[in-house]
Parts: structure tokens; sequence; C-alpha cells
């Protein structure tokens, strides 16, 4: 040491030494006073004063080990002074000197710490904090101090074990030592921050090394506080509700996410089934478009019926229509998908799709058309299917509209359905009426919004129940691409 740094112990020490001297003194009269938490306290800083007295007497001090000696000192001092510092003017002003002389020693001999930075009152909630220290008696200080501000406090002995006690518990905020025989506390924090469950668990530093690199290395590598030995307790008290903090909006944020997730997972396996995957994108992505109302949208539509089945279905037992009905729908549903249509709705053996709602493409027309005829195609496997099971051949008429609709939410509050309505959809209600089995028959609007070739077949006006204009429709027979 140098002559200037031996003045400065000398004076810190001296001040030590003597505010301690003075409080076993004043301490033997008022042991029986005193709660049992209070004469371990006093057990706790005699024996704090006994390792200082004797590191004092080595020629050079190791600081680390100083800097733990000090802190442990301060610890139960603030305690105690805040226990009785009301009901003994003689023990406070003891105290008062005592903390003093910590201070001092904390800084080269300046023992003019404010008033504020130890007697101030810092109200947080209550958290779940994970102490991590070689000493023992550095471990029981801290979960002694925070546990009387409410905080559920548990500790470990080093890197290995703190990592068990987070793979274990929920923790708010760790204090580290970075000192440790079996893992450097650098190393402890490191796989804290790497650890995708950890990495958001404040890290606060509390260390008697003070060289600046070292705090530096703590703070790039993931450390949220660092605090020097002997910590100010008031500041402790302010680093750990600020992470606590932290960690409460970071636990608030996962679980809003873990929530979005889930909706999202049930808005899929509960509409998923019946609705296009746009429209449940759609869904997740604008939420407000679940309420009433709807816009205007120009859209292809197409109506699908088994023809004859009425008659089908009085010939075959319950089970056997169930089973037929539930071939060709998941059959045509697939089909329908995969072109990016939207079922609207089965009735009974009829099927109503829409292309180009909720979401336009300049080649929905096209779509609804190549749909048409893969379903068609498709009667050939589900024909075979059937006479493998003893049910009978089945035929479809399909009949593709173009025209504007309102698409939108319609429905009540209690209850609604993404759907559509309009005199386009009528029309093409008409169009499959005449439709027979395998044929495909177009509207004019659809066979003008078409960018591919197909080739037709018969082409003839219809005049149909409750529309007023004759119908211009086309056979699709295949396309020419």
């Amino acid at each position: 040491m140098t002559t200037s740094s031996s003045q400065s112990t000398t004076l810190w020490s001296d001040l030590l030494l003597r505010a301690m001297a003075e409080l076993r003194e004043l301490y033997n009269p008022l042991e029986d006073q005193l709660a049992d938490s209070q004469r371990e306290d006093f057990a706790h800083l005699f024996d704090g004063s006994a390792k200082l007295d004797e590191m004092l007497q080595q020629s050079a001090p190791n600081r680390h080990d100083l800097m733990n000696v000090l802190s442990a000192i301060r610890g139960y001092g603030e305690m105690l002074r805040e226990d009785l510092a009301t009901e003994h003017a003689e023990l406070d002003s003891a105290l008062t000197r005592l903390l003093k002389g910590i201070q001092a020693a904390n800084s080269g001999g300046d023992t003019s710490e404010p008033a504020s930075a130890t007697q101030r009152t810092i109200t947080t909630e209550p958290g779940f904090i994970l102490a991590v220290d070689d000493l023992q008696e550095n471990r029981e200080l801290v979960a002694r101090y925070l546990s009387r501000s409410g905080h559920i406090v548990v500790t470990a002995a080093g890197g290995e074990e703190a990592l068990r006690s987070l793979d274990q518990a929920d923790v708010d905020v760790v204090l580290l030592d970075l000192v440790m025989p079996d893992m450097d506390g650098r190393e402890v924090l490191r796989r804290i921050k790497e650890h995708p469950e950890w990495r958001a668990t404040p890290v606060i530093i509390i260390s008697g090394r003070q060289d600046m690199d070292g705090i530096i290395e703590c703070i790039e590598a993931g450390a949220d506080d660092y605090l020097f030995k002997p910590f100010n307790p008031v500041l402790l008290q302010a680093r750990i509700k600020a992470g606590i903090e932290r960690k409460r909006w970071h636990d608030r944020e996962q679980l809003y996410r873990q929530q979005l997730e889930r909706n999202e997972k049930f808005i899929r396996a509960t509409f998923g089934r019946y609705l296009s995957d746009e429209i449940v994108t759609d869904i997740l992505e604008r939420p407000e478009g679940l309420e009433l109302g709807g816009d205007l949208r120009r859209v292809t539509i197409m109506m699908s019926d088994i023809r004859g089945f009425t008659s089908l279905s009085e010939q075959l037992e319950p089970a056997q229509v169930v089973s037929l009905i539930n071939r060709y729908l998941a059959a045509m549903t697939d089909i329908i998908m995969a072109y990016h249509g939207t079922i609207d709705e089965f009735i009974g053996d009829a099927i109503l799709a829409v292309f180009g709602a909720p979401q336009y493409r300049d080649d929905d027309a096209d779509r609804a058309t190549q749909c048409a005829l893969e379903m068609q195609a498709a009667m050939e496997e589900i024909n075979r299917l059937n006479r493998e099971d003893g049910l009978p051949e089945i035929t479809t008429g399909i009949a593709l509209n173009t025209g504007d609709v309102i698409a939108g939410n319609i429905g009540s509050e209690r209850r609604s359905k993404y759907g559509f309505v309009g005199h386009a959809m009528n029309v093409t209600s008409r169009i499959e009426d005449v439709t027979a089995g395998g044929e495909i028959l177009i509207a004019d609007s659809t066979l003008q919004s078409l960018n591919n070739q197909y080739r037709t077949g018969d082409s003839r006006e219809l005049k149909v129940k409750g529309i007023d204009e004759l119908l211009q429709v086309h056979q699709i027979l295949e396309s020419d691409q």
C-alpha cells in the first residue's frame, strides 16, 4: 500500500473499530431486551468485526475478501439500525458511525454519503429472488435482508446449484457473485442469457471486484446491473424493484403471446374444417372483420349437386346415405380448397363455393372452371369406391356464374357466418337446377372472365323461374391448356 492508501485505511478502520467497540459496550446491558433475530444480527456483526480486525493485521489484505466482510457488517448494521434506532438513541449513533466507516472504506475515506441513500424506503412488489454466493454468511445476509421486504429468497453456493434452481423455479431476479470456486460468475451469466427460458431473467452482479473492464464484460454479456460490495441496501432494493418490473412485463408479454397462439390454434382447428385457409387467415389478421357487415365483391360462384340424390337416399339405409355423402363431400372439399375456393355451405348434397372472396385474384374464374373440371374427373374414383362398398354410382351437375355479391359476416351478434348475398347467387342456383349429371354449365359472364381457353360444347339460352332476363350459358368440356 502507498502512504496515502495506508492513511485512508487507518482512518476508516479506526472509525469502524471504535464504533464496533462502542456497540459491544451498549449491547451487553440490552441483550436480554432484544428479540432473537436482533441478537442473531449482533452476533453476525461482531463476527464480521473479528474477521475485519484479523484482515487489517495483514500487510495487504485481499480486497475481494475485505469487501465481503464489509458488506456483511454494513448489511447487519443497516437492519439493526432500522429495528432499534427509534428506541435506543445511543445504539443509533453508534450504528451510524459504523456505517460511515463502511462508507469511508468504500470511497477512499469519504464519509459524506447522503442520508437519503440509506434511509429511503423502496416499496416493491414481492419477488422470487435467487442469491448466488459461495460464502454462507453473504447468502444468509441477503436472504435475511430481502425477506424483510416480503421477497422469497432462495440461495445457491455455486454456479451449478444456481442453474439447477433456475431449472426448478420461475425466478424473478438473480443476484450473482463473480468469484466462485466451481463455476465463475461470468460463466453462470453466459448460460443464463443463452438459455431460451431464462434469458429474460434479470441478473444483478454483486461483487467486490471494481475493475472497469470486468464491469463492461458483464454488461456486454447481458447483466442488467452491477453493484459493488459493500452494497448500498436501498440501491439494491431499487435495482431489484426495476428487475422485478421488467420480469413481470416480460411474463405478461409471454402470456399474451401464448394466448394469441392458443387462439390461433383454436380458430384454425374450429373454422378450418368449414372455411378456406384464406378466410381463417383473414380472421386472424383482421379481427375487426368479425364484425357484422360486408362489402361488394366481384366473384365467381360455384354450385354443385348430386343428381337424383333424394330418390337414392330413400333406397339406402341411413348409415349408407351418410357414408356416400361424406365420401363425396370430403373429396370435393379437398379439390375446392386446393383451388383456393371458399366453401360457403353444404346444403344436403349440394355445395356452394365462391372464388374471389375474401381475397380477389385475377384468375378467379379460371380457377373455378379448373376446379369444376377436376371435381367431375374425381367422380370416377368416388364411384369406384362406391361400387366396392355396395353403394350406387352418383353423378353431379356443376354451375358457374360471375357477378357482384355482398361478402361479409351475415347474421346476428349471437350467431353469424362469413357468407354471400346478391342476385348473382340466385342466378347460379337457377343454372345449377338445369345441369345434367356430369355436366358443367357456365354463365356468359364467367366465359367472358376467363383468361385461358377451354373447349366448349352446347351454348343455349335459359328462361328460369324468378329471373326476368334470358340466361346465356355454355357447356365446358375440358381445358385447352
